[in-house]
């Protein structure tokens, strides 16, 4: 397969020609599920989003950063706040429980030189700020996302069109 020129356009439309929910409609009963399983309130609906936005920053995914940083913007974040996702631990902008959430999600999508991707020490720390029910939550919660990182990088939905709608 020819690379494509980082000057070429990108066209407006999912790589995939169907919604795979439309597919495989099991896909809305999954998702459905992992959207209660994380908004149970343990952890932040911000904090998730971050994470959320991290995860869809590490992987390349247009789609996923559109999605999560609108989240983000509905639910009143600042646009230092989003901005800086990327950069978070150069950051001031976070709180240390939002830091211990961006370092895990790090920890879980990116390799590691040093072998463990979660270490007993990251896993500590993350611990000092969450409960067992809400660091099972945040784990969901990079699940959750993870889950849609291959329809995301496969399907090609189109940035910015409405979540239950990117195949409009």
């Amino acid at each position: 397969m020819e690379a494509r020129s980082i000057t070429a356009e990108i066209p407006l439309r999912p790589r995939l020609a169907q919604d795979p929910q439309e597919l495989v409609p099991e896909l809305a009963e999954v998702s459905a599920a992992l959207f209660r399983a994380t908004g149970n309130r343990t952890v932040p609906r911000s904090t998730i989003s971050l994470v959320q936005l991290r995860a869809g920053q590490i992987v390349g995914s247009t789609y996923l950063t559109v999605l999560h940083t609108g989240f983000l913007r509905k639910a009143g974040e600042s646009e230092e706040r989003i901005a800086s996702v990327a950069a978070w631990a150069d950051s001031p902008y976070f709180n240390s429980a939002e830091r211990a959430a961006l370092a895990l999600v790090e920890a879980v999508l990116q390799p590691s030189a040093h072998g463990e991707r979660v270490s007993d020490e990251l896993y500590a720390e993350v611990s000092e700020h969450y409960d067992d029910k809400a660091l099972t939550t945040l784990t969901l919660a990079i699940g959750q996302v993870g889950f849609f990182i291959p329809i995301a990088l496969i399907a090609k939905p189109v940035p910015g069109r409405a979540f239950t709608d990117p195949w409009a």
